[in-house]
């Protein structure tokens, strides 16, 4: 089975439907189980989505809308908001990956993951990497509570790399 995607930026599964955000700020549905469409979710302010996530406990998509915010769409009736801004009074951040962890939303930005608790929006923690990483592409919690983070190596070579990390909370 195939169903091809034109400007494919993420993709996330939620019980038997696969949701597809494109270039075009279309969220797609599709059967899991055929890949046959089931309509699409418009998110009207939606500009550059780069990633999308679901959390399970709150059936809420989560979508980073490069360089100006995260919105968060309702799986059951695609209702949405702008959830979280990424500029601040005292802060600006630029979003390239999310992931879900076990307290909340992960987000990759190019030095730091920040984690937010999805109740409240809260920072619940900004996680520091060594200096010599200069550049993040995304970042995950492992269920031991470390974090696995995918950027460039170090040697002089093109290449990416993992590496795992212990973070004390």
């Amino acid at each position: 089975m195939m169903y091809v995607v034109d400007g494919l930026r993420g993709v996330t599964q939620l019980d038997n439907m696969l949701y597809v955000v494109t270039s075009e700020s279309i969220i797609m549905t599709l059967s899991v189980d055929t890949l046959s469409s089931l309509g699409d979710i418009y998110v009207q302010g939606m500009k550059h989505p780069s990633d999308i996530v679901v959390c399970r406990h709150d059936r809420q998509l989560y979508v980073a809308d490069k360089n100006s915010c995260i919105w968060r769409v309702s799986a059951d009736d695609h209702s949405y908001i702008k959830w979280l801004p990424t500029e601040s009074t005292t802060d600006t951040f630029h979003v390239l990956s999310l992931s879900v962890t076990s307290r909340g939303l992960l987000v990759t930005s190019p030095r730091h993951l920040l984690e937010y608790s999805t109740t409240d929006r809260q920072l619940l923690r900004v996680v520091q990497l060594p200096e010599d990483m200069t550049y993040l592409g995304h970042g995950v919690e492992t269920t031991r509570g470390t974090f696995v983070i995918g950027h460039p190596g170090r040697s002089q070579q093109c290449q990416w790399a993992v590496s795992c990390y212990h973070i004390n909370s």
